[in-house]
């Protein structure tokens, strides 16, 4: 992955920040798909809250991708139903991971559409977002240096054009300001304050 592992390099916080302008693409299935990311969540593992790697859960077999090496994809069930990815960002054995929100559709809009069962909201939400790529968890610990999902590093998004806020749909740690996000794009829901 090289440039892309050093992409990854650093506080977990502003490689969240830093993902913003970044792009997923997906060859699932064979049919490409392009996103820029517009929004992120930082989970900084063993000491946060609201981290499936809190110290107070260890290591267990749904959150074991998040202490694999920087670069790999953790892909996990929310609510029963919907993937949701993540971007680990940690050195192997030290779980930490950004969680991919929003993303812009820039390639394959009709395959989205198609997946998703609906032409609007393709990528507002981790989970709107993961089947609009086509990924499941088939796709856990996955290299995102090789296809069929890989992450190209983008011009970084303004600091001026940059929201940040608590995160969204925890309970513990909610206010943290680790949410980085588009100012205005219409994927990106409002920040909680």
């Amino acid at each position: 992955m090289g440039r892309r592992r050093e992409f990854l390099d650093g506080d977990t916080a502003d490689v969240a920040r830093r993902l913003l302008g970044s792009t997923l693409v997906s060859t699932v299935d064979g049919s490409e798909t392009r996103g820029v990311i517009v929004e992120t969540e930082a989970y900084l593992g063993l000491a946060d809250p609201a981290s499936h790697a809190h110290v107070s859960k260890g290591r267990t077999p749904r959150n074991d991708a998040m202490f694999a090496a920087r670069g790999t994809l953790y892909v996990y069930v929310s609510y029963g139903i919907h993937h949701c990815i993540n971007v680990v960002t940690g050195e192997e054995g030290v779980p930490a991971a950004v969680l991919i929100r929003a993303l812009d559709p820039v390639a394959g809009r009709e395959v989205m559409a198609a997946r998703r069962k609906r032409d609007t909201d393709l990528c507002s939400g981790p989970g709107r977002l993961a089947q609009a790529l086509g990924i499941t968890m088939r796709h856990n610990y996955h290299d995102l240096a090789r296809p069929p999902v890989r992450l190209i590093p983008g011009t970084p998004v303004e600091e001026s054009k940059t929201g940040a806020s608590g995160r969204i749909g925890v309970s513990r740690a909610a206010d943290w300001p680790l949410r980085f996000f588009v100012k205005g794009h219409p994927a990106v829901k409002p920040p909680r304050w």
